[in-house]
């Protein structure tokens, strides 16, 4: 089976959002497929996708506070400021944490381990609301 579809994210305020649930919840034909890959590419250059610890909430507070230190606003080396000081930053964070992942599927669900779960880095105060092009390929049964 193949399957290509387009999810909707509303405007989130600048850091990392769980959407995990969110993103399931858009895919119905997960429960269809047996065995599988699900690839989520963010279409925007200006917030990353990645997979980490979904418990805690002290993980999204220090991955915040580590992408600002990392990546600070303001530096003056930075020629493309024309759509903010957010901006640059934005690009450079969404380029190391990456704009897509691959998930395995299986059973019908997504086949995390028992602490993961799937972020949307927002790198910009006011980045809009935000797509994924989600594609699912596999096996309905085994």
């Amino acid at each position: 089976m193949w399957h290509q579809q387009e999810i909707h994210l509303a405007e989130l305020a600048r850091g990392f959002h769980l959407i995990t649930d969110e993103v399931a919840r858009a895919l119905p034909c997960l429960s269809e497929c047996c065995v599988g890959l699900l690839h989520l590419q963010l279409m925007h250059t200006s917030a990353s996708l990645t997979l980490n610890e979904n418990t805690d909430p002290d993980v999204r507070h220090d991955l915040n506070a580590f992408m600002g230190n990392l990546i600070p606003e303001g530096l003056s080396y930075f020629r493309h400021t024309l759509e903010g000081p957010d901006d640059m930053p934005a690009h450079v964070a969404a380029s190391l944490l990456g704009t897509q992942v691959t998930l395995a599927v299986r059973d019908g669900r997504l086949a995390l381990g028992t602490w993961q779960g799937l972020w949307l880095g927002e790198h910009r105060d006011q980045g809009g609301p935000r797509r994924l092009l989600a594609t699912l390929n596999g096996c309905e049964t085994r």
